[in-house]
């Protein structure tokens, strides 16, 4: 069993799941795993991300044929992956290693552009452009609020957990920064539902920028539904930056 620990760019694909008759990084790397070892390959990621979100530690496991090392399989599949594709790492695991349900925590970062540069189109693809006053003091109020375990059932896609899942996420760590041009939220937590990110940034947002009572934040928190959330930021400018492991999962390197 192997870990593949992948970089891309997600403009080009509709998201990371394989679907018919659309360009998926799953369906990429399935078919470039399948080309080196002459048979059809499976590829199980960490989690989904949605259309046009990046990454830059999506988690991927693989079985593949014993005459593969992780160096070996890792140097091939970069020789024939698409240039938006990349294997960033690649680790020899045990066998009972599962990419999705192995996890103990992922982490995020979504960009925020707040300078004339911003609406660049060397920028435009990995940020969102937000014009006007933000209230800093507001942003970070809203993720200190957010840290800890919650039910997140009002920043969470309608229908797309089970009914008997309670939506309780804890979020390790949630801090805005400042940055050359705008700010990012950096964010962990042990799990994510669907557009849970994008969910908090869009409600985080129309905070900072006075279109919502900061308030309605912890009113969120305690919501039974999704009805008064802020409508979602944009998927491309968020990035999976790391999926987090048990150290014994990891087999020792040669």
């Amino acid at each position: 069993m192997l870990q593949l620990v992948l970089h891309y760019d997600g403009t080009g694909f509709s998201g990371w799941q394989r679907q018919p008759d659309r360009r998926t990084v799953q369906g990429v790397l399935e078919e470039a795993l399948s080309r080196l070892c002459a048979a059809p390959m499976a590829a199980l990621g960490s989690g989904r991300t949605d259309a046009g979100v990046h990454a830059r530690g999506q988690a991927v496991g693989v079985r593949v044929p014993e005459r593969w090392t992780a160096a070996s399989l890792r140097r091939a599949l970069n020789a024939v992956l698409p240039d938006d594709v990349w294997v960033a790492s690649a680790h020899a695991m045990r066998d009972d290693f599962h990419a999705r349900f192995s996890a103990t925590a992922r982490r995020y970062s979504y960009y925020v552009g707040t300078d004339e540069d911003a609406a660049s189109p060397f920028r435009r693809r990995v940020e969102w452009a937000v014009a006007g006053p933000i209230a800093r003091d507001a942003l970070d109020d809203g993720a200190r609020l957010v840290t800890g375990e919650h039910s997140f059932r009002a920043f969470a896609v309608r229908g797309t957990a089970p009914p008997s899942d309670d939506h309780r996420c804890r979020i390790i760590e949630a801090v805005w920064h400042e940055r050359a041009g705008g700010l990012v939220l950096e964010i962990e937590a042990n799990r994510f539902l669907h557009h849970m990110v994008r969910f908090l940034v869009g409600t985080m947002m129309d905070t900072a920028r006075g279109r919502r009572p900061r308030s309605d934040l912890a009113a969120l928190l305690v919501a039974g539904d999704n009805d008064d959330v802020s409508a979602p930021a944009p998927a491309h400018a968020l990035f999976l930056d790391t999926v987090r492991y048990p150290a014994e999962l990891y087999l020792p390197t040669a």
